[in-house]
């Protein structure tokens, strides 16, 4: 992949898919090194304009790593308006992430979809979505929405009589892996 496209994809998606997830947990900071590592992306397809407006797609065993961070999917997409880049999608059976913290623990997240709105701020997990920090706590629902500038997290159990599940570990039990 050209680096310019790599460097144009690097901040959307490591907000999208590494710190709100991280965040969503117990306010468990994502390892800030990971921020200054290249982005890798690999899939089957792509579909892209660097310069300009309108979406960058790439499908097919989608798999993205940067540093620690992790994530794989179906597809993601990458809204530009303006040239900026305003929301990032990612879809897959289900999409899947992991991350290790800068307190040296790790974080998995998966859901049918992840869908960051950056004009907001917010992050929305939904589709069978899990958030699970080891020795953290987890929260699972069909619904998680994670606000980046308030910190708020609102869970749903989706459709239907669903639920929204949140554990609480032992205080002698947070932070053990």
């Amino acid at each position: 992949m050209p680096r310019k496209t790599a460097d144009f994809l690097r901040p959307a998606l490591l907000l999208a898919l590494g710190l709100p997830a991280a965040l969503a947990c117990v306010g468990a900071v994502a390892r800030t090194s990971d921020r200054n590592q290249p982005l890798d992306v690999m899939a089957t397809s792509t579909d892209c304009t660097v310069a300009g407006d309108g979406p960058c797609t790439f499908t097919g065993n989608v798999h993205l790593t940067q540093g620690t961070l992790v994530v794989q999917g179906a597809k993601a997409v990458v809204h530009r308006v303006n040239g900026d880049i305003r929301r990032v999608t990612l879809t897959g059976s289900p999409a899947q992430m992991s991350q290790e913290l800068d307190d040296g623990s790790k974080i998995n997240a998966q859901a049918s979809n992840v869908d960051y709105d950056m004009s907001t701020d917010t992050v929305v997990f939904t589709g069978n979505a899990v958030i699970d920090q080891r020795g953290g706590g987890n929260i699972t629902g069909g619904r998680i929405a994670y606000n980046m500038k308030s910190g708020q997290v609102q869970g749903s159990g989706g459709e239907g009589a669903g639920r929204v599940h949140v554990q609480f570990p032992p205080k002698a039990q947070q932070g053990k892996n």
